[in-house]
């Protein structure tokens, strides 16, 4: 059985809004995409965890962020006969000779910092490894991919002009220095290309797909592929059916496997099987995909084959190839 990595899920952002309504909801069974015991069903080795804030809901992000982090470690905690946190590739491996499901902490929207080192380096101190600088909102890291009206209604268009600012910079350097990955899926194009100059280290797309396949804002253009594959980084594929495929309109999207299949194909005829990873977003997409819930994983591998992959690449896809990033960029 092939072992998966994913690289993004919502899934504890779901379980603070479950928990604001009164519901006493928890990872091990649960409704929506994810949950302990599919994941241990469908040979998961790693799900990355994402601490994820709304900047336009939340009147004190990094509270909400540290409310979803002490989510992340109450279940880490009522299920460690299931899982344990990582923090390193090493831990990843001996949790999976050990039966046991492994959990990396990610924070989705860097403005959860507040622009402040001090807070960044505390997120690290409390487990967390991976960050994107922005989500859909201007924050004082940088710009999102999206151009936005004030109301929050998509414009649909690349944003090319604004990237990464002055205190963005800095974070790059210390993300680099503390041992950090560096994401930048929902980042603006101009700040894509800001991070490859200013970086050295490998960086992933956690979950975007190839846009020479869907023109989606979100997904990467082939020269962005490739700029990642050169630094060693990654991309995850992101299962939402309107990063997947396009149609007449947006609830006609679908994410089949056929399409996913196609993305990964494009992808590594652009930039080898090596900057290929998942990043399903699970829980944070809709339903119109085939991959409903993460047991259904196992298909994917059965629509790889069917294509023609060969179970060493499928295994590069699946988890090797996270694991050769966290082992060249994490530090403990």
């Amino acid at each position: 059985m092939n072992g998966f990595i994913d690289l993004h899920c919502d899934t504890i952002y779901k379980l603070r809004m479950a928990r604001k309504e009164g519901k006493q909801v928890g990872l091990r069974s649960r409704e929506g995409h994810i949950d302990l015991l599919r994941l241990k069903e469908a040979g998961y080795w790693m799900q990355t965890f994402a601490a994820f804030v709304d900047l336009g809901e939340e009147k004190d992000p990094a509270l909400a962020a540290m409310e979803l982090i002490d989510i992340f470690y109450q279940e880490m905690e009522a299920n460690k006969d299931l899982i344990r946190p990582v923090t390193t590739a090493d831990q990843v491996i001996e949790n999976q000779k050990n039966g046991l499901l492994s959990a990396l902490l990610s924070i989705e929207e860097g403005g959860v910092c507040r622009g402040n080192l001090a807070l960044l380096r505390n997120f690290y101190r409390l487990g967390v490894r991976m960050m994107t600088l922005t989500w859909n909102y201007e924050n004082e890291l940088g710009w999102p991919n999206t151009v936005i009206e004030g109301g929050g209604e998509y414009l649909g268009r690349n944003n090319t002009e604004h990237g990464v600012k002055e205190r963005g910079f800095e974070f790059l350097s210390e993300m680099e220095r503390l041992g950090m990955l560096i994401d930048v899926s929902h980042l603006s194009d101009a700040g894509f290309y800001q991070v490859y100059d200013h970086t050295t280290k490998p960086f992933i797309a956690s979950h975007s797909n190839a846009r020479a396949v869907c023109s989606h804002v979100r997904n990467l253009t082939d020269d962005m592929i490739r700029k990642i594959a050169e630094r060693g980084g990654l991309t995850g594929i992101n299962l939402c059916a309107s990063f997947t495929a396009e149609a007449a309109t947006e609830e006609e999207t679908r994410g089949t496997v056929e399409g996913l299949v196609g993305h990964i194909r494009h992808i590594a005829d652009v930039g080898g099987i090596g900057c290929i990873g998942l990043g399903t977003d699970y829980d944070g997409i809709g339903d119109r995909v085939e991959l409903s819930h993460c047991g259904k994983m196992p298909l994917l591998v059965d629509g790889l084959k069917k294509a023609g992959f060969h179970e060493s690449e499928i295994d590069a896809i699946c988890h090797n190839n996270v694991l050769r990033v966290m082992k060249d960029v994490l530090k403990d």
